[in-house]
């Protein structure tokens, strides 16, 4: 995980807040520790962290009350860290936008795990969110729309499967047998002739849109995208 992660820890228990500090810090993350708990919010939009581990009893106002007001602002991922084990305190949480909850006491491997599977969850993801070719031509995977100008091109399921490949693989050529292979984990039949069919709907798509080539073939290998 990027070692500039930065975790921001509102817990007034010095004790665990220093331990769980001190084994953050181990393994690379950037800690925030707020110590005025009546301005958790402003604290949170100075530093901008990735993460927050959040605690439910707190001075002032409860976790609760900061999720919610964190929520107003951001989605950046929470993870509660709370000695409440009843199922109204998790349902809470959830309800005032919290991605995961974890009771005290906890052991600090199991604590990292769920860091890092929040992180990766997160943030390796959005890095696909937007994926630019030229200026106001960008491609986001995530709601499968091509963009020009701000006009979308609406792709099939196996349009989008194979417009992600030869955008993370490119400028390297990536040849039919790769696609095809891709291509066989869907409900729809690929056979040699479906797969040049769908690249020519793919590309007559992004021609009328764009007023260019965007795919481009290597005779012989594959495609690319420059």
């Amino acid at each position: 995980m990027d070692s500039k992660m930065k975790i921001m820890l509102v817990e007034d228990d010095t004790v665990l807040s220093q331990e769980v500090e001190h084994f953050l810090q181990k393994w690379g993350y950037k800690t925030i520790m707020p110590t005025q708990f009546d301005a958790i919010t402003e604290t949170f939009e100075k530093e901008q962290p990735h993460l927050v581990l959040m605690d439910v009893n707190l001075p002032y106002y409860d976790g609760f009350y900061w999720c919610r007001k964190i929520r107003e602002i951001s989605e950046v991922p929470i993870l509660y860290i709370s000695s409440r084990d009843d199922d109204g305190a998790k349902l809470m949480a959830m309800a005032q936008g919290g991605d995961d909850y974890m009771e005290k006491p906890f052991h600090l491997e199991i604590l990292q795990a769920k860091i890092e599977a929040i992180l990766r969850r997160t943030y390796q993801y959005k890095v696909r969110e937007r994926v630019y070719l030229r200026k106001e031509m960008y491609y986001d995977p995530t709601a499968a729309f091509f963009l020009v100008n701000g006009k979308a091109i609406d792709f099939t399921k196996s349009e989008q499967r194979i417009m992600i490949k030869l955008m993370e693989s490119r400028p390297e050529i990536v040849t039919r047998d790769a696609l095809m292979n891709l291509l066989w984990n869907t409900d729809e039949f690929v056979s040699d002739g479906t797969l040049t069919t769908m690249i020519s709907r793919l590309r007559n798509k992004l021609t009328e849109v764009c007023g260019e080539e965007i795919i481009k073939t290597k005779k012989g290998q594959g495609y690319y995208i420059e």
